[in-house]
């Protein structure tokens, strides 16, 4: 099933780090660093730190998880869906295609089953058998996809590699995944401090997330025992929480995500920062040049599909509300060119009936939605937040969807707010330097084009 294991827990007992970091605020001399299993340790930092709530204490020490066998969908609407004190890598869909290509329905199946055991064992088969489906229509079209992908990148990127072509492949899979369920299998490292191990043990909402936040206690507790007060079962969330599933729109295929701003930015204060600025190292919340950039925002909400909620998670200094299901689909321009709208509208449906027909609980039906549903949020961040997120998003390496959402904020910004300092928030490192910041993995652009208002058109790889 999922394995969590604990892969550094640090040399000094958290709980010793703890109260070391408490008598150093209240003490002349530095204190001394105690063992974190004496008793006299143990309760001065459940009692005097713990209990009352002084808990950046506990942020000193922080745990690195290896987590593998989790479905994407636990990992988006779980571990990566509220909290911004984390670090993840997780595994891509981009690069391992055997996730879909050859799939092993028995442990998704064991996955289902063990963790909503009471679901109706026909409610149960319906969900498989919405899985199967899914992975059919994504091998049956995967060969005409890569052969598109090919051809597109070689009329978008002039200039591409034999390596930039030959990822014709992931590109198909990439847009051809959107009939995949996010219910397949993957694997991350998952890092968190010690009060956000807890505030994210106490508020799990989901029964893998009840498993796997169980499963990071253990691991701690069996390093520590002496901290096992931090976990207070009456604490602990009772009920399950997932997206709403009421259709926004009725139930529709889009070929494009799309983007509202909500509020005009006020651009009066924006300190622009140079490329260097922003790579390879993001100066911009440490840099006291660029503070005030940390005090205005840009407000948007968008609509996009399963997949690239998962990517838009990586930017972790932007604000997100929570997220809902709008009934729509989204088909990237290789399913649409291939002529897989009324195929996805059918499977869109599918997916909606295993709720509203099949009567599948909400939890289960969010863990099988396809990558390509699409679902709204609110998004907010800071000038600084943003700019760093469009640097990464508007580059050509990003992938196609999320780059689409980027370009549309950009267009939005530039017709409320002209063309003055603010818009320089919108630009990968090659719009101002000319050169690629990728390396080997350059896009294969024309860069020649930013002298002029086409350098950010739309793509379809």
């Amino acid at each position: 099933m999922i394995q969590v294991k604990l892969i550094d827990h640090g040399i000094v007992h958290p709980l010793a780090k703890a109260e070391h970091a408490a008598k150093t605020c209240y003490q002349g001399n530095i204190p001394e660093m105690r063992s974190g299993s004496d008793e006299s340790t143990v309760k001065f930092v459940e009692g005097k730190l713990f209990r009352t709530g002084h808990h950046t204490t506990l942020q000193h020490s922080s745990f690195s998880f290896q987590i593998e066998g989790i479905a994407v969908g636990d990992v988006t609407f779980g571990l990566h869906l509220v909290n911004p004190f984390y670090d993840s890598d997780q595994r891509s869909g981009r690069f391992c295609s055997e996730m879909f290509l050859d799939p092993d329905f028995g442990l998704i199946e064991s996955y289902l089953r063990f963790f909503w055991p009471d679901e109706d064992p026909e409610k149960m088969e319906a969900v498989m058998s919405f899985v199967r489906d899914g992975v059919d229509l994504y091998r049956s079209n995967l060969g005409r996809a890569t052969s598109l992908a090919e051809r597109l990148l070689h009329e978008e990127r002039p200039f591409a590699s034999r390596s930039v072509l030959s990822s014709a492949g992931k590109i198909a899979q990439e847009q051809l995944r959107n009939f995949i369920p996010v219910v397949f299998p993957t694997a991350l490292i998952h890092s968190v401090d010690g009060s956000a191990l807890v505030a994210l043990w106490e508020s799990a909402w989901t029964p893998v997330m009840r498993y796997v936040t169980d499963r990071m206690r253990d691991e701690v507790l069996r390093e520590y025992p002496e901290a096992t007060f931090l976990f207070n079962p009456d604490r602990r969330r009772k009920g399950d929480w997932s997206p709403d599933f009421e259709p926004v729109h009725g139930m529709r295929c889009r070929d494009v995500p799309y983007l509202d701003l909500n509020v005009d930015p006020e651009s009066r204060s924006f300190v622009v920062p140079d490329p260097d600025d922003t790579h390879p190292v993001d100066r911009l919340h440490f840099h006291p040049d660029f503070m005030e950039n940390s005090v205005e925002d840009v407000d948007t909400t968008v609509w996009l599909s399963v997949a690239t909620m998962g990517q838009d998670q990586r930017h972790r200094t932007v604000r997100r509300g929570a997220p809902k299901f709008t009934g729509d689909f989204y088909l990237p321009p290789i399913m649409e060119m291939l002529g897989l709208t009324e195929q996805a509208q059918q499977y869109l449906e599918s997916w909606r009936n295993l709720v509203a027909r099949h009567g599948v609980s909400r939890s289960l039906g969010t863990l099988v939605a396809p990558y390509g549903a699409m679902v709204t949020y609110r998004k907010k961040g800071s000038f600084n937040a943003v700019a760093h997120e469009q640097a990464k998003r508007l580059c050509w390496c990003a992938q196609q969807e999320i780059y689409e959402v980027s370009r549309q904020l950009r267009e939005s910004v530039v017709s409320r707010s002209g063309n003055g300092d603010l818009i320089r928030m919108f630009e990968p490192p090659c719009y101002r330097t000319g050169k690629c910041a990728e390396g080997d993995r350059y896009c294969g652009r024309d860069i020649s084009k930013r002298e002029t208002r086409e350098y950010f058109p739309g793509r379809k790889v």
